[in-house]
């Protein structure tokens, strides 16, 4: 099964498009819990309410060697039906990106990547050759600094248009195996829209909702496809911080299962 057949499997399983990111922060976390732990108990009280989960690397690696046993653990404790995408943003040429294809997508055995376009079609190339994974090239981010160069118009074939548009051509242009998605910001509602309808088949994972002030309605109207699906809402710290306290996973379940409404919500309120 490849990762959109998981996608799509997991998204009407559950009747949710939503992603929790599973990004431990020792300081945010509940006093004397472990990181697979914490990860454990979140999985299990969210299983349910998710289409997949997004593990931010750099959360893994800054604990060092504890971090990348608390990954590897949590990834075998996943659900096999739930699809795991590994957000690690990686970007760079020949044997680097095949090495790093190789870690992220076969020795972790997440189900899709994160990956940074700037360095162009060969820096992604050996991500796109998993042809059973999913790569997410990042177009539209929802950062404040995304403005520093998303934005400039830039000289393509039919005349200058924003370098987000650009980076969504290409990806569709290579998207020879049917497993290129996009990242699109919540926090760029217009853009999302113009993305969607430009490529109305393409995975999106769209962060910045929640702590980074997206808003939801627009993120489910222009995200999803014709069918209401292939959008990704990815949710972290809303979720997994609701609580620091002992019932961390209750209120992380409250948390998710109120988004999941909302999504759900706004999603029957799209004209068929």
């Amino acid at each position: 099964m490849n990762f959109i057949e998981k996608l799509t499997n997991a998204t009407r399983k559950n009747k949710s498009l939503l992603c929790v990111g599973l990004d431990p922060d020792p300081e945010l976390m509940p006093d004397r819990v472990d990181v697979f732990e914490f990860n454990k108990a979140i999985i299990d009280a969210t299983s349910d309410l998710v289409c997949a989960y997004k593990l931010n690397l750099a959360f893994y690696e800054a604990l060092d060697d504890e971090g990348l046993d608390a990954l590897k653990r949590t990834m075998t404790h996943i659900p096999n039906d739930i699809p795991v995408i590994g957000d690690a943003k990686r970007g760079d040429i020949g044997n680097t990106a095949k090495a790093y294809a190789k870690a992220i997508l076969s020795n972790l055995n997440f189900d899709a990547a994160t990956v940074n376009p700037y360095l162009g079609f060969d820096s992604i190339e050996p991500f796109i050759q998993y042809a059973n994974k999913g790569v997410f090239i990042l177009c539209r981010t929802s950062n404040v600094g995304a403005l520093d160069f998303q934005s400039l118009h830039c000289k393509a074939e039919s005349g200058y248009r924003p370098l987000f548009e650009i980076v969504a051509l290409k990806a569709s242009q290579w998207n020879t195996h049917g497993n290129i998605g996009l990242v699109i910001g919540a926090t760029y509602p217009e853009e999302l829209r113009l993305i969607r309808k430009s490529h109305p088949t393409m995975p999106l994972l769209i962060p910045g909702i929640g702590a980074q002030g997206g808003e939801l309605e627009s993120a489910v109207r222009y995200g999803v496809n014709s069918k209401g699906e292939k959008a990704i809402i990815s949710s972290s710290r809303q979720i997994i911080y609701a609580s620091r306290e002992k019932d961390f996973a209750q209120a992380a379940r409250r948390a998710a299962s109120e988004l999941q409404d909302q999504i759900n919500y706004y999603l029957s309120q799209i004209a068929p």
